[in-house]
């Protein structure tokens, strides 16, 4: 059974940081490019950031030099490190683990943006 478990979620500040997780179970984890993706309230789910087996990383235009996505290979992790937040990055992020047939989605954290 593949899991897909996200945490680190919660409410901070405007240019304040945030770090969320993605433990990945019942897949062989090297094998999946890992990504992070958001939706908000009324608006599609977009990709934020994406991650390769081998490192390779690509990242949405709006938060390019304020976010880092890596992973951890021996520990089935992939971590998206926030920075510099701004009220419009308030959405449920999600974990997504894809190969080229199939693909696997967490249940979403909560991130809030606040003064």
């Amino acid at each position: 059974q593949v899991q897909l478990v996200e945490s680190g979620g919660g409410l901070v500040q405007p240019g304040g940081s945030l770090r969320v997780s993605c433990v990945a179970s019942g897949i062989i984890f090297r094998w999946y490019d890992m990504a992070w993706h958001r939706q908000a309230p009324g608006k599609q789910r977009e990709l934020v950031a994406g991650i390769t087996g081998g490192g390779s990383t690509n990242y949405a235009d709006s938060v390019k030099g304020r976010f880092t996505i890596s992973r951890d290979n021996a520990k089935n992790k992939v971590y998206l490190q926030m920075h510099s937040l701004k009220p419009e990055d308030s959405a449920v992020y999600y974990c997504n683990a894809a190969s080229r047939s199939t693909g696997y989605w967490g249940q979403g954290a909560q991130v809030t943006v606040s003064s």
